[in-house]
């Protein structure tokens, strides 16, 4: 019976000491942004600041981190910055109450060490940027061969005929792409704004049989479309993820296939240019 009782006790002294901090510290127990004890630190390359920076959060806390181009929830993590000069990273902590504390640490970014995906500039210029229907083209949208066109080949519509397809989203309308958050914010002739997220993924590259390069890379909205992004095949469905075909500082080309497609099968295009 005494080994019975002395095992029980152990096993109690073991599940308190186990609490998670923030059940130990119980409601009422927030601490305010001034006591937060975080920090951001460059990983220092040849004596020059990095645009790496490792997070480290030893408050008690949970974590989110917004660091420009992304966000991570976890205590202590690696990040990339995309860009030079001083970059804000946005610390929110979620205390046991269920309040949230905000505090913004600022980090002087000298080069960029770590590769860097190039599109981050040619979108955002570093900051942001508007994207507008190239209307110096024949065609701003449409449809062509999946693999085989590089723009609207078959139905081609100029931007004067988007509004029939997608109300308030052709003549006026533009889109804005910030480096904070990623943030993409499509803007129609009637002011109306969407706002939502995107992202790169450029090892997702589309080849043809014989090895060349059709598409170098893909771009994926959250929450919100680019100009028109709709399939009409599939019953105008919401498009969300692109074949970037042509992405430079002054021009963007985007595709999608519909699905199964194969080479010159149907894909829609989407021809842009920087405002």
């Amino acid at each position: 019976m005494k080994t019975i009782f002395y095992i029980l006790s152990i096993l109690g002294f073991l599940l308190v000491g186990c609490e998670p901090i923030e059940d130990r510290m119980g409601p009422g127990s927030a601490i305010t942004a001034d006591q937060l004890n975080i920090t951001a630190t460059q990983i220092i390359v040849d004596g020059k600041r990095s645009n790496k920076v490792v997070l480290d959060n030893k408050s008690p806390v949970l974590s989110s981190w917004d660091f420009g181009v992304g966000v991570t929830q976890r205590k202590t993590d690696t990040v990339l910055l995309v860009s030079t000069g001083e970059n804000d990273i946005i610390f929110t902590g979620l205390n046991p109450d269920g309040s949230k504390i905000s505090k913004t640490l600022q980090v002087e970014v000298g080069e960029l060490t770590f590769p860097v995906p190039p599109e981050w500039g040619f979108l955002t210029d570093g900051s942001e940027k508007d994207w507008v229907w190239d209307t110096s083209k024949p065609a701003v949208w449409g449809n062509g061969g999946y693999m085989g066109d590089f723009a609207p080949a078959w139905w081609k519509l100029e931007e004067s005929a988007i509004d029939g397809q997608a109300p308030g989203e052709g003549t006026g309308a533009k889109m804005t792409f910030s480096l904070r958050g990623a943030q993409l914010t499509k803007v129609k002739s009637n002011g109306e704004s969407i706002t939502g997220t995107f992202a790169f993924d450029m090892t997702k590259r589309v080849t043809t049989e014989d090895g060349t390069v059709w598409a170098k890379g893909k771009l994926t909205t959250n929450n919100v479309t680019v100009l028109c992004g709709i399939s009409p095949n599939e019953g105008n469905a919401a498009v969300y993820e692109y074949d970037i075909l042509v992405l430079d500082g002054e021009e963007m080309v985007l595709a999608y296939p519909e699905p199964g497609a194969g080479a010159w099968d149907t894909a829609w295009f989407w021809v842009f240019r920087s405002q």
